[in-house]
């Protein structure tokens, strides 16, 4: 009787281990292989898959030797930032794939391919990222479905014309107490050398802090601090394999990762805590926080308070997360190459300082007077060309699915390189690297003759809610700066564009102001 149950449980447990082999098999080996096939019948083409790593391994090595040094200003972007896609789409074509681990990912950039994955939303969700990079990449930007559908209503009032006319005064009073500080720092003979990288970045962090909290960035200085290291981490979390259960090992970037998701987690609480003390004394102000609760308060009442109806508290923190994040980076970015090309090209700072002082001289701009500025809009929008904050857009395909002449099998990913896009010759032309303004003169729809070619904040139903914040923004500093200075390149600047989730100066960014 023993030696039966003692056969029965060792064939037991020679099923269990023969069923975990051949799943992890079927994972690392099988699956791959079968989907390469599949992909190169559809004439696709990439590298041979290499167990487990895929492309890793070399992506990493060509990202660590691009970021070791600087490269010339007139240099080709793309080789720095994004080395990798770059060497396949030359090696492969545009009808390419690479190896995200045992995924294949497929480039699209056509524009009417770019078009119906934008589209067809719930078709092509977003794929699913480390638990511990949902940390930062969270909120709207990351739901999908009717929970996403249910995000953007509440959270979409925030963000209309009527909510950003009232938060000009704070874009102004942020801007100009840099502006203050700049002065400051002028020399008798009226010039200063300067980094504005981390004016920039406090700037858009003053900004984001007093429109969504109503707070200034002195206060909301430690939420800031905890989202560049959160950003440091999940940028290495992001090009990394997703292992399931590898974040609850105690290692030390799981540790850290975890004590700042706590931390910032208790501020934020804090914060909404203080908000609806206020709303219920009457004394609640007019910010996005504020804005996205009395949303959230009217969905409630009108639809009962049911468990689909609605955003709880932590979905509410999550949506201050994104508000900081992304309100935080875009601009800081676009500010920063903004001034870099300024420099570079200053027949173009000329001609913005021009239309500026037409339009306001030396007073305080106002909201119909930035919406006039068709020269500085046209320079921001070929910066956000040359420098998208975004440099690659993720899908992934959970069901087989045709996509015009390509049919994507279940298990691939999407991957829109948006760098690549806004620098492909066919769409663009022969000038495509070249920094040229003019080619917005008409706007976007008559520079991309109608096409899904241009995508700093995306397209189509999930647009990034905060674009008009963020040029407002944007308009607003540009304005004053160029009241105020004209401003060149430092012999010390180095040019290093490099991803930290979104795409950053790496050195630094050295600029010589002039008072005007």
């Amino acid at each position: 009787m023993e030696a039966t149950l003692s056969f029965g449980f060792s064939f037991v447990a020679l099923v269990v281990i023969v069923g975990m082999v051949a799943r992890v098999l079927n994972l690392l080996w099988l699956k791959p292989k079968r989907l390469e096939r599949f992909l190169r019948e559809q004439g696709l083409k990439g590298n041979s898959y290499t167990p487990l790593f895929g492309d890793l391994k070399q992506m990493h090595v060509m990202t660590k030797a691009a970021e070791s040094k600087p490269i010339n200003i007139a240099d080709d972007t793309l080789t720095r930032a994004l080395p990798f896609h770059q060497f396949i789409v030359q090696k492969y074509g545009k009808n390419s794939f690479l190896w995200f681990g045992p995924t294949p990912v497929v480039n699209i950039m056509k524009p009417e391919q770019i078009k119906y994955v934008f589209n067809k939303n719930y078709d092509f969700p977003k794929p699913p990222i480390s638990p511990l990079a949902n940390f930062l990449l969270t909120g709207l930007s990351h739901q999908e479905g009717e929970k996403w559908a249910k995000h953007r209503k509440i959270v979409n009032p925030a963000f209309h014309l009527e909510s950003l006319k009232l938060m000009l005064p704070a874009f102004y009073q942020c801007c100009e107490e840099m502006m203050d500080k700049w002065e400051t720092l002028v020399s008798p003979d009226g010039s200063c050398e300067l980094d504005v990288w981390p004016s920039f970045h406090n700037l858009t962090g003053d900004v984001i802090s007093r429109t969504a909290f109503g707070s200034s960035y002195e206060e909301g200085k430690r939420i800031f601090q905890l989202q560049v290291e959160l950003a440091k981490y999940t940028t290495v979390l992001v090009r990394s394999i997703y292992i399931p259960g590898w974040r609850f090992l105690p290692t030390k970037v799981n540790r850290r990762m975890k004590e700042l998701q706590q931390e910032m987690h208790g501020l934020i609480r804090e914060m909404i805590q203080k908000r609806e003390k206020a709303k219920k004394a009457g004394e609640a102000p007019k910010d996005l926080l504020g804005s996205l609760l009395e949303s959230n308060f009217r969905e409630l009442q009108e639809h009962g308070n049911h468990n689909n109806v609605g955003l709880t508290t932590e979905e509410v923190i999550n949506e201050c997360k994104l508000f900081y994040f992304a309100g935080h980076e875009t601009t800081s970015v676009l500010l920063n190459w903004t001034m870099v090309l300024l420099s570079r090209f200053p027949e173009w700072q000329a001609r913005a300082r021009e239309e500026v002082v037409q339009e306001f001289g030396t007073n305080k701009p106002d909201y119909d007077g930035l919406n006039r500025l068709k020269i500085v809009t046209m320079i921001l929008y070929e910066v956000l060309r040359l420098y998208p904050p975004a440099t690659v857009l993720q899908r992934e395909v959970r069901k087989e699915t045709k996509l015009g002449d390509l049919t994507l099998p279940a298990g691939t990913r999407i991957w829109i390189p948006t760098f690549l896009v806004h620098q492909d010759k066919e769409l663009w032309g022969n000038d495509v690297k070249e920094f040229k303004p003019e080619r917005f003169y008409e706007g976007v729809l008559k520079a991309t003759k109608g096409q899904v070619s241009y995508l700093p904040f995306g397209w189509g139903p999930r647009i990034c809610i905060g674009q008009n914040f963020s040029l407002i923004e944007a308009k607003m500093a540009l304005s004053l700066i160029l009241q105020r200075f004209s401003f060149e390149l430092s012999s010390s600047y180095a040019h290093a564009p490099h991803l930290v989730l979104t795409l950053q100066p790496q050195f630094g960014t050295h600029i010589i102001l002039h008072k005007l």
